[in-house]
């Protein structure tokens, strides 16, 4: 330790020896600078045109980094008014090397960006770049894109309700902004359509992930699903829900930790007693097999009732079940709980019971993100998450250093025996900080505790306080942006709000926005130039009170989430402060105690209202995160190593459609087929080595009608002197041959090709369903073969082998079977398979282990509250489709009056 502390100070760290090797080639693109600066637009424009030419040419882009980052620097001086910082440029070079580039909150993360994607989008394979909501899409891609058109490139935005021709065309785009569920239910989708031009996405290149722990980590225990309906059992879940409040504490056992709860001995006893009253029950024991639906459900209710609660996991909002994000604390609209556990709480509200959902398509994040040749991530916080990056994603955490040195203060923690102590604490805190101008954002972890913080608040004569949490996301922009305001108090659940910046004296873009969309010509200059004066003077305010005060209410399971909350302070060099204040009853010391903590506060002899505030004490508590956060990663880890398994079958298939849909012909496939059927159904009527009178000449003739639709002579065949095996076989492959050439003379080849395609991928997409489904309980139940000494990996590897094998097999025979038998009603082939019906389908994203749900439909916000470059409403009708991704028309979007 002594030695290692000895060399950083000698060498520094390894870190710090990554970042010096940014410098050469930082002070390069500055020597370009005043040569760049006497170019014309037109001039500075054409050097892309002549860098896509030296990249055509062969010329590798990581020759050009030096050249092209001086062009972005540049072009974003004269099209956006900002110009790079160097450290900026260090940024944007760890981004280019496969690297996450942690910078800290106001770094400007999202103009960093443009010089790794304009480099990379050079190649005219496409740059993606990936951003947490719609939200930051559409004003990343109307702010950014600004600086890409005056480079001569074109940018694309996919956000939530795009038709597949918007889609395309966006994705056809040199740069494509969306969100990480959308491109992950792209691909999906994708690898559902019947022809290649149905398609949307052209590839994986190159990914830029914004906010990437949350989004490569946070959301990626969740695998993205498409399902579609099933059984309605809305009736079975009303009458469970009837019966569950007779269980009372000793008939089940909770588990916090692990997110847990099961019945007791007792308990099953009373509901088996309850259940046979009702006449529900078939047979004596709840746990016989008929009654294994009925244990299903009876489980998602009993974690309904007693282990989420409304307001803080869910809200009820127009008659919905509406999940908030444990995160964020953001309301998440449209995402639904997995295996019942959303009608379980459905049936509790006493709301419509909506029917479950049967996964047609499903992917991890980890798995869809490793699909891009090269990805990159940028994030304020991603050291804490480091191991996992690396063994994950084999991506290196490089710490840029900040513009400008951070002044922020971050005390220790303070410890209090009761909540209500610590609250009370933290409105004294409130109430000095307003007194003084000094603006205040205060995290909390649910809707619940934030409300109940505001209500203290209003009860103490305080009055205007921003409650940001999952009820009001519609205007989180702009109340983040607000928060920088001389005495704002601002409440918001964990980090809502994540990507708008808070700005000492308020944020000019929103209040322009805000307060000029009405106005025109010198009235909005008149009224910008205001708006500049009244941001610098509250400025001024804000500083000379100390600038902003971070407080925490609760130490979060996570390192990063608390570091992202402090985050927010301390902006470009401004003062800044935080502190977080905690008690004994929040849920990260109740459920994972620090050791000795409430021995050491009675030692102590605190009084009430006093706290203990000591860096061992913040020490002891960080390590407690740090277990949490080791075991969290396990979890995701394992989870990881089954769906590579279900990842390497998931290849095989989208491969193997994608060929089928590139191939005109798939007569030889077929005849392939074909020919193994006939192989089976010899194999199993006519074992190796048995006579012919040993033969089972009924099973022959019945598959051979099944499978071939042939009426053979099976009987007369096992007959004959001299017949064996190998003539059935052989006899048997040219019947069906002949057969299948007939229905080709019939139909014609055109219209058969056609045929055979839509039959072959239908009954490849409807067996990989299915295979799924069996997967997935395979998944569930394997863990119990440890009890055996097995290792429950390795069964599942084993099994989940044998069922792909089992489903190919499947195919081919259902394949042949369709094939033989279908019948045509002779009208012209279309051109094309018509795309697969979607719309019975939705995207969901569920956590195996919690059952949380988050759709692909992000925030239900209005989109023309958003921003937009006007320029790309020039030339547009009034009744075109707007550009900003919201599927509205213009004049009832961001053209309306």
């Amino acid at each position: 330790m002594v030695l290692a502390a000895f060399a950083r100070a000698i060498f520094g760290s390894a870190n710090d020896r990554h970042v010096k090797r940014f410098r050469p080639r930082v002070e390069a693109i500055n020597a370009l600078e005043p040569e760049l600066q006497k170019l014309s637009d037109e001039a500075l424009r054409a050097r892309t045109d002549d860098f896509r030419q030296q990249v055509a040419n062969g010329r590798d882009i990581d020759d050009l980094l030096v050249p092209a980052f001086a062009t972005v620097r540049e072009a974003s001086r004269r099209a956006l008014g900002m110009r790079h910082f160097d450290v900026q440029m260090m940024g944007g070079m760890v981004l280019n090397e496969r690297a996450i580039a942690e910078m800290r909150t106001g770094e400007g993360k999202t103009l960093v960006a443009t010089l790794p994607v304009y480099l990379n989008a050079l190649t005219g394979k496409g740059v993606h770049v990936v951003t947490v909501n719609d939200y930051l899409a559409r004003r990343d891609a109307a702010w950014m894109g600004q600086l890409y058109r005056f480079l001569g490139m074109s940018t694309g935005i996919i956000v939530h309700g795009l038709s597949d021709a918007e889609r395309k065309a966006s994705y056809d785009a040199d740069i494509t902004y969306g969100t990480n569920n959308e491109y992950g239910f792209d691909y999906l989708r994708d690898n559902m359509k019947y022809a290649r031009a149905q398609m949307v996405q052209r590839g994986h290149a190159f990914a830029i992930v914004d906010e990437v722990d949350s989004i490569l980590i946070d959301e990626a225990r969740t695998p993205l699903i498409i399902s579609g309906p099933s059984e309605d059992r809305s009736a079975l879940y009303e009458t469970v829900d009837r019966i569950i409040p007779i269980v009372v504490e000793g008939d089940f056992e909770l588990d916090e930790k692990q997110r847990a709860v099961t019945f007791t001995d007792q308990g099953v006893e009373k509901l088996e007693e309850r259940l046979a009253a009702e006449g529900i029950l078939k047979g004596a024991s709840l746990y016989d097999v008929e009654n294994v639906a009925l244990v299903h459900h009876l489980n998602s209710a009993l974690r309904a009732h007693k282990m989420f609660q409304r307001d803080k996991d869910y809200i009820v909002r127009n008659d919905e079940v509406v999940i908030i994000d444990e995160f964020t604390g953001r309301m998440m609209p449209g995402r639904r709980y997995s295996e019942g556990l959303h009608q379980a709480l459905e049936a509790k509200e006493k709301v419509k019971i909506n029917a479950e959902n049967q996964t047609l398509a499903s992917i991890t994040f980890q798995n869809y993100f490793r699909l891009y040749k090269k990805l990159a991530g940028m994030t304020g916080t991603a050291a804490t998450e480091a191991e996992e990056f690396a063994d994950i994603y084999s991506l290196n955490v490089v710490t840029v250093p900040t513009n400008v040195p951070v002044q922020r203060k971050d005390d220790e923690d303070a410890i209090f025996r009761t909540a209500a102590e610590k609250f009370d604490a933290i409105t004294e805190v409130i109430i000095d900080c307003r007194e003084r101008g000094q603006p205040v954002l205060v995290g909390t972890t649910s809707i619940e505790k934030s409300e109940m913080l505001a209500e203290l608040l209003k009860r103490k004569g305080i009055e205007n306080i921003a409650v940001l949490n999952a009820r009001y996301h519609e205007q989180e922009a702009h109340i983040v942006a607000d928060a920088g305001v001389p005495g704002a108090i601002t409440i918001a659940t964990n980090m809502a709000g994540r990507g708008t910046d808070i700005q000492l004296g308020g944020n000019l873009e929103m209040r322009i926005e805000r307060e000029c969309k009405d106005l025109e010509g010198a009235e909005r200059d008149a009224k910008i130039a205001q708006i500049k004066a009244q941001i610098a003077e509250a400025k001024k305010k804000a500083l000379a009170a100390g600038g902003l005060m971070v407080i925490g209410t609760e130490r979060h399971e996570s390192r990063r989430i608390d570091n992202q909350l402090r985050g927010r302070s301390g902006r470009q060099g401004d003062p800044g402060h935080s502190k977080f204040f905690l008690s004994l009853q929040d849920d990260l010391m109740r459920i994972f105690p620090v050791q000795s903590m409430d021995t050491m506060l009675s030692k102590l002899g605190l009084e009430d209202g006093e706290s203990i505030t000591h860096p061992w004490v913040t020490k002891a508590i960080e390590r407690a995160q740090g277990k949490v956060e080791a075991r969290n990663f396990d979890i995701r880890k394992n989870i990881l190593k089954y769906d590579d398994v279900m990842n390497d079958q998931r290849k095989v298939i989208f491969e193997q459609r994608l060929e089928l849909m590139d191939n005109e012909n798939v007569a030889d496939a077929i005849g392939g087929m074909r020919h193994d059927v006939v192989d089976t159904i010899v194999a199993r009527a006519c074992p190796e080595r048995a006579y012919p009178e040993q033969w089972d000449i009924e099973q022959l003739a019945e598959d051979a009608k099944r499978y071939l639709n042939l009426d053979i002579p099976a009987k007369a065949w096992s007959e004959e002197e001299g017949i064996d095996v190998e003539q059935v076989r052989e006899r048997l492959k040219t019947l069906s041959d002949e057969a299948a050439a007939a229905k080709v003379a019939r139909y014609s080849p055109e219209i058969m090709r056609q045929v055979e395609k839509s039959i072959l991928l239908q009954s490849i997409d409807s067996l990989w369903r299915e295979h799924l489904v069996t997967l997935d309980h395979l998944s569930k139940v394997v863990g119990w073969r440890g009890l055996a000494q097995r290792d429950p990996l390795n069964e599942y590897k084993q099994e989940a082998y044998e069922l792909f094998q089992t489903m190919l097999s499947t195919m081919r025979e259902l394949v042949t079977s369709q094939l033989s038998h279908v019948v045509l009603q002779m009208q012209a082939p279309p051109e094309d398979l018509p795309p697969p019906d979607l719309s019975r389908t939705r995207e969901v994203h569920i956590d195996p282990f919690t059952g949380e749900d988050d759709s692909g439909d992000g925030p239900d916000e209005d989109p023309s509250t958003s921003p937009l470059d006007p320029e790309l409403l020039k030339g547009l009708s009034r009744n075109a489709l707007c550009p900003c991704g919201s599927g509205r028309k213009v004049k009832h979007c961001h053209g309306a009056f």
